[in-house]
């Protein structure tokens, strides 16, 4: 006995759609890829960063040595991407890691939360002028 087609059916299922705050913004993707082609020393660091977040339109805010404040870090670029819509401008720090040639991007957290802080009354003060 043959089964009919209409009583095999394959379900499919559909993915669901990813949460809004899913998505990475294309300007944290630009930075990301556009960090991974430094191959300067610490000397270097500053200037690097400023030609990136430019390139993807951000802004340097300001470099500071980390003083603890990350691990394995010893200098701390702070940037604002730009907001999207009315969303918020995120905050970012790259890190020059302790041998100073590698860098990585480091989101604020608890250890951090002052500089975050500092960088957004920072950026209050300069949108004020």
């Amino acid at each position: 006995m043959v089964a009919s087609q209409a009583a095999v059916a394959t379900a499919t299922h559909a993915a669901p759609p990813p949460p809004a705050d899913a998505r990475i913004p294309m300007a944290l993707l630009e930075l990301e890829l556009s960090l991974d082609g430094f191959s300067g020393s610490k000397d270097d660091f500053t200037a690097f960063i400023r030609t990136v977040a430019d390139n993807v339109g951000g802004e340097f805010l300001f470099a500071l040595p980390a003083s603890g404040l990350v691990d394995d870090c010893l200098s701390i670029a702070v940037l604002r991407l730009g907001g999207t819509e009315g969303d918020a401008s995120p905050i970012l720090f790259v890190c020059l890691e302790e041998e100073g040639s590698t860098i990585r991007l480091e989101h604020p957290g608890e250890n951090t939360q002052d500089l975050k802080s500092f960088a957004e009354s920072f950026v209050g003060v300069l949108e004020r002028m």
